[in-house]
C-alpha cells in the first residue's frame, strides 16, 4: 500500500541521516581540526558559491574562494577562514572573439600558476571554467600531478543530454556525443571524490559512467539563500509588477532555455485564461545565449497575452536585489520541465515559501510534498498542467497560502540546510586527506 509522505516523517528521516554523518559541532566543545581547500566556482552562480563558502568557513575549513566578480560579495573578504581569489582578469569594454580569448587565455595561466604554488590540499570544483573539455582532461591530469586530491559537485551529470545535444542523430553531433561522454568519464575518474543532490544522479554516475558507488555522496540541494530577504509584503510586490490582489499571479523563473518548456506553460495558461481570465503568468529570466530564436518564438506565440498584460516577460538578467519582488508577488511558482537534473529554482521558491507546481522530471516528485509544498504534473501536457494549476487555486494551500509560507520556509530549512550540506563536505574533505590537519 502506498503512504503518502508527510512533512513529520519526512524530516525525521532527514534529520537521522543527516545528524549520523555531521560532525560533532564545537558548540559540544569538540573542536574539529582545521582544514585547507581551495573552492573553484568556476565564476558562475553565486548563491551556491556563497552559501557553500560561509557554511565551510564555519566548520574551520580554511578557504581559497577561485573566483570573479560574478562570484565576488563583501563577505567574501570579512569572514573568516576565507580569502577571496580573483583569477579572471577584469574586462576591457572589448566584446570582439579575440579579447575573449585573450580574457580567457589569462585566466586559465592564472588558474595554473596559482595551483603550482596553492597550500591546500584539496581542491572542491563547483563549476568548470570555460573551455570544458580542458577542465575535464588536461586541468583535472594537472591538479592530479600536483597531488591535490580533487572533490567535484556534478549538478548535472551530462549536461549535454538534458540540452537534448547528446543524442548523435548526425555524424558531427555524434563526434561530440562521444567527446562529451569521453571527456566527462575522464573527469569522474579522475576525480576523488563527487557529490551530487539526488539518488538517480548517482545511479546515473554508477551506471553510465562506471563511476564506484562509494566514491559518490548524495548531499539534499541546499537552500538559495543569498538574495535578499525585506519587509517587501506580498501585496506590494503584486503592485510593483502591475498584479491586482485578486489576480492569480504564475511565476516562471530562470534562464530561458529550450529543456525549461516554457512553452508548454505558455499553451496551460492559455487555457486558463479561457475559463478564468484572472490568471497573470509571469516568465522572469535572462535569455540565455545560443537560445534567441526559442525566445523569439516564444514571445511572437503570445505578443497578444503580452500586449493584454495577461503575460508579463521580463526577459533580462534580473539583479539580486529585485528577486524577491517576483517570488512574492507569485501565488505559486511553475516548472514546466521537459528534462532535469536538479533545480535551484524550486529551493529559491521554498526559501520564500512559494508553493512550486512542476513536471514529473528528475527528482522534483522527490522534493515536492504533494499538496503540502505543490504538486506534480505530466510533462509536455499543456492540458495536465492546467487542471494542476486549477487544482491549485482551488486548494487550502493557495487559500492560506500566508500561514503556508512560513510552513514551507521551515521544511527547507529541515531537508536543505547548508549547515548539513558542509557538514557531509567537511567528512568528504577529512576522509581524503587521511589526517586531521590540513
Amino acid at each position: 500500500m502506498h503512504v503518502k509522505p508527510t512533512l513529520k516523517c519526512l524530516g525525521i528521516e532527514a534529520l537521522s541521516t543527516a545528524i549520523e554523518d555531521i560532525p560533532v559541532p564545537t558548540s559540544a566543545h569538540v573542536a574539529l581540526p582545521a582544514l585547507r581547500v581551495a573552492l573553484l566556482t568556476g565564476g558562475i552562480d553565486r548563491p551556491y558559491a556563497y552559501g557553500m563558502a560561509m557554511s565551510l568557513a564555519t566548520q574551520n575549513v580554511n578557504l581559497d574562494v577561485i573566483g570573479n566578480d560574478i562570484v565576488d560579495s563583501p563577505e567574501m573578504h570579512t569572514t573568516p577562514n576565507l580569502r577571496f581569489v580573483n583569477l579572471w582578469p577584469g574586462g576591457s569594454g572589448k566584446t570582439n572573439t579575440l579579447a575573449k580569448c585573450m580574457r580567457i587565455a589569462r585566466h586559465y595561466e592564472s588558474l595554473l600558476r596559482y595551483s603550482a604554488s596553492a597550500e591546500p590540499r584539496v581542491f572542491h570544483i563547483l563549476w568548470n571554467s570555460k573551455v570544458q573539455f580542458f577542465d575535464r582532461t588536461a586541468l583535472m591530469l594537472y591538479y592530479k600531478a600536483l597531488g591535490k586530491k580533487v572533490t567535484l559537485t556534478a549538478h548535472n551529470v551530462n549536461q549535454a543530454r538534458r540540452d537534448a545535444k547528446d543524442s548523435g542523430l548526425t555524424k558531427t553531433a555524434a563526434k561530440d556525443s562521444i567527446l562529451n561522454r569521453l571527456t566527462l568519464r575522464l573527469q569522474y575518474h579522475l576525480a576523488d571524490h563527487i557529490f551530487v543532490h539526488t539518488a538517480k544522479m548517482k545511479n546515473e554516475l554508477v551506471t553510465e559512467f562506471g563511476v564506484a558507488e562509494g566514491r559518490v555522496t548524495v548531499i539534499r540541494h541546499p537552500l538559495n539563500d543569498a538574495f535578499p530577504d525585506t519587509e517587501l509584503t506580498c501585496a506590494a510586490a503584486k503592485r510593483k509588477l502591475g498584479i491586482r490582489g485578486d489576480e492569480k499571479a504564475l511565476l516562471c523563473m530562470g534562464r530561458i532555455k529550450p529543456y525549461k518548456g516554457i512553452e508548454h506553460l505558455l499553451a496551460a495558461h492559455r487555457q486558463l485564461s479561457e475559463r478564468d481570465p484572472s490568471y497573470r503568468l509571469i516568465v522572469a529570466g535572462e535569455v540565455q545565449k545560443g537560445n534567441e530564436s526559442y525566445f523569439g518564438a516564444l514571445a511572437q506565440s503570445v505578443k497578444r497575452e503580452v500586449d493584454d498584460g495577461q503575460v508579463i516577460l521580463k526577459t533580462h538578467f534580473i539583479p539580486d536585489s529585485e528577486m524577491e519582488v517576483y517570488l512574492k508577488a507569485a501565488d505559486v511558482l511553475v516548472l514546466p520541465y521537459n528534462e532535469i537534473f536538479q533545480s535551484g529554482v524550486l529551493f529559491l521558491g521554498y526559501t520564500f515559501g512559494l508553493p512550486v507546481i512542476a513536471t514529473d522530471v528528475g527528482s522534483f516528485r522527490e522534493e515536492i510534498v504533494e499538496g503540502e509544498t505543490g504538486y506534480i504534473c505530466r510533462p509536455s501536457d499543456p492540458a495536465d498542467l492546467a487542471a494542476k494549476i486549477e487544482t491549485y487555486f482551488g486548494s487550502d494551500l493557495y487559500r492560506n497560502l500566508d500561514m503556508h509560507r512560513q510552513r514551507i520556509r521551515d521544511h527547507a530549512r529541515i531537508h536543505h540546510s547548508w549547515g548539513a550540506v558542509a557538514g557531509l563536505t567537511r567528512n568528504v574533505y577529512a576522509k581524503l586527506l587521511g589526517s586531521s590537519g590540513a
